[in-house]
């Protein structure tokens, strides 16, 4: 990989990461369309370390204060039912499919769910999820103001079950294409669950899981020696930069606006794959055999 790759794909990390557009479908098509190879699954879990370290400094305040809480809470039982000490084990509830279901199809995740196909496939359909949540909770946001319809759940209501549901959703993500901030934002929306709320949770899940699994990459890859570590962690320090000015953005953002434009472009984006692919122009594989 040149610097010049590891530059833009860094950038393509760090722009994507938090949006419900799949920063894994973006690199692996980035690298398709200008013609590289696939940096793979390692490249993407690594440079996720960048992007999730602006999480920890965004979210730095509200992260201290839970994990001060549910340290304390183990040894203190009057502070098990404080709402942050609770956070941190929802998290910890949360993170469990991930893991599980991220060591189980491994090899699926780093070989055949990387197929352009199944990538278009995945835009479409996760799209059009989103699409359906959007409209629940801008229908509930809407009726609020004229009439009751329902009145949208905050993160003090969240419960072992919800997190869990959460914590599928976030799986989902191991497949290229669904992303982990729109599978689990859509989660809970259709949860009935406030756009910030369901923002918020859905950031601070993926702190264990994404950290872990660029841990393990790092391990296998100081092991295989199939990394090209100076252009990898470039391209990790400039998706951590980009990620940060994302995630101020995003989360303002989606206080007051609705998802139909990453809707819209996630549909247009899987139709234009299914075409190129289906013209020949693009083949479902396209890069691949690089490392």
């Amino acid at each position: 990989m040149s610097w010049f790759e590891s530059f833009v794909l860094g950038l393509v990390q760090g722009l994507t990461e938090f949006l419900p557009i799949s920063s894994s479908a973006h690199l692996r098509l980035t690298a398709a369309f200008a013609g590289w190879h696939d940096p793979g699954a390692a490249f993407t879990a690594i440079t996720q370390i960048g992007t999730e370290t602006a999480v920890l400094i965004y979210f730095r305040k509200d992260i201290a204060r839970i994990v001060s809480a549910w340290f304390r809470s183990l040894t203190n039982a009057s502070l098990r039912s404080d709402h942050d000490a609770q956070m941190g084990w929802l998290v910890i509830v949360g993170s469990i499919p991930i893991g599980v279901l991220g060591v189980t199809f491994k090899d699926q995740i780093e070989g055949p769910f990387r197929d352009l196909r199944l990538i278009a496939t995945t835009l479409i359909g996760m799209g059009i999820v989103l699409g359906i949540a959007d409209r629940l909770a801008a229908r509930d946001e809407a009726g609020g103001k004229h009439r009751a319809v329902r009145e949208r759940k905050s993160l003090k209501e969240l419960g072992i079950r919800d997190g869990l549901i959460f914590g599928f959703c976030q799986a989902m993500a191991l497949v290229p294409g669904v992303s982990r901030s729109g599978a689990t934002i859509s989660g809970g929306l259709l949860m009935g669950y406030t756009r910030e709320a369901a923002a918020r949770y859905s950031f601070l899940l993926a702190i264990p899981a994404v950290l872990a699994s660029g841990l393990f990459e790092l391990k296998d890859a100081g092991e295989g020696g199939h990394v090209s570590w100076g252009p990898t962690i470039f391209a990790t320090f400039i998706a951590f930069g980009v990620g940060y000015a994302v995630i101020s953005w995003f989360m303002k953002f989606i206080s007051t606006k609705s998802f139909m434009p990453f809707v819209i472009y996630r549909v247009l984006l899987g139709i234009l794959l299914f075409v190129l692919i289906g013209a020949g122009v693009l083949s479902p594989h396209a890069g691949e055999s690089g490392g």
